[in-house]
């Protein structure tokens, strides 16, 4: 059977491929949106008076932003370093889609990658337009400077899906991305293409996308629905693979675009202690808007929780950019 080597957790927004100056860009966005906070929604300037007595004008000082951003560079390194070290031949990387692949015409709730190949590559001029501010800056941490294609791994995706589904798991397959129009973005979702260029380092090794819709209602899969199915996984993984060394990875999360560190708290506990029921059981008010890619993570716990691995927490930044606490807390975790 295969063997489970690594398995990393690690969040992927464009706080980390921006410099701190330009995190306030996205503040005008924060201005317009309403924010799920703790099971209410507020605008932003509900969200200032709410939080006025954190201190998070010196929190989101450039002062502060500038240690976040070193913190989160230092953190992507060093998990960049034991990637490396581990030696993995195949990965499974668990992410969601933000309509980069999936539009308002078909949205699955879970879907497994079983092509023979991958691609990315830069948004097109018009792509790029229709970004919001601050998201075309940091694609050069998820996408690289031409189209380039990747391996996939159809033979254990098509594995995966098999076991899954004879355990009552009905997920949607891919055997290929789609070419724009349509689309704001091309290739691979950031959520991927962030691994494959800050922790492979572009070194991409045979892969397994499994992406998640964690943005868009009705059919968003629940926590405890994504950590079941991360245990199915992993019982697939057991089965086959023989002399296969296998990466298991969480992409997304942790809490924004309002910041919650009691949340990411919980989640470090959780994988700490490898409490399944702390995981399975949060509240779904509590994974809405970008605090949904945390499913992602839950997913990736549900595989590793019954492998040999260990580990700690390689690095956490709370990158707030407004005294609302909009910003992106960042997480880095890693089991060997």
């Amino acid at each position: 059977m295969g063997e489970i080597v690594l398995g990393m957790w690690t969040s992927h927004g464009p706080t980390l491929s921006t410099d701190p100056e330009q995190w306030t860009l996205r503040v005008v966005a924060d201005k317009k949106r309403q924010h799920p906070f703790r099971g209410q929604t507020y605008d932003f300037d509900a969200l200032v008076r709410l939080r006025a007595h954190e201190g998070l004008a010196d929190k989101c000082s450039l002062a502060a932003r500038k240690q976040r951003h070193a913190g989160c560079e230092a953190a992507i390194a060093e998990m960049a370093a034991r990637f490396a070290a581990a030696k993995p031949d195949v990965a499974i990387i668990m992410g969601n889609d933000q309509r980069e692949l999936f539009l308002d015409d078909l949205t699955p709730a879970i879907t497994v990658f079983m092509g023979e190949t991958l691609w990315d590559q830069p948004a097109s001029p018009e792509q790029a337009a229709r970004m919001p501010p601050g998201i075309h800056d940091a694609e050069w941490g998820h996408s690289p400077p031409e189209r380039r294609e990747y391996p996939a791994c159809p033979q254990v995706a098509e594995h995966l899906v098999k076991s899954v589904i004879a355990e009552g798991f009905d997920v949607a397959v891919s055997r290929q991305l789609p070419e724009p129009p349509g689309h704001w973005s091309s290739g691979v979702p950031h959520a991927f293409g962030f691994i494959y260029r800050q922790i492979m380092r572009d070194k991409v090794i045979p892969n397994v996308p499994v992406i998640f819709n964690t943005f868009f209602p009705p059919n968003q899969p629940t926590a405890a629905r994504c950590f079941a199915f991360g245990q199915a996984v992993g019982r697939a993984l057991k089965t086959a693979f023989a002399g296969k060394r296998i990466a298991v990875f969480g992409s997304g999360g942790m809490s924004h675009f309002v910041i919650d560190e009691q949340l990411d708290r919980r989640i470090f506990e959780a994988l700490r202690t490898r409490d399944q029921m702390a995981l399975a059981s949060i509240d779904e008010a509590l994974l809405q808007s970008g605090s949904s890619e945390l499913k992602t993570w839950i997913a990736a716990a549900g595989v590793l929780f019954d492998s040999d691995l260990t580990g700690d927490v390689v690095g956490y930044e709370t990158c707030y950019r407004s005294e609302a606490g909009t910003g992106t807390a960042n997480g880095f975790v890693a089991w060997q």
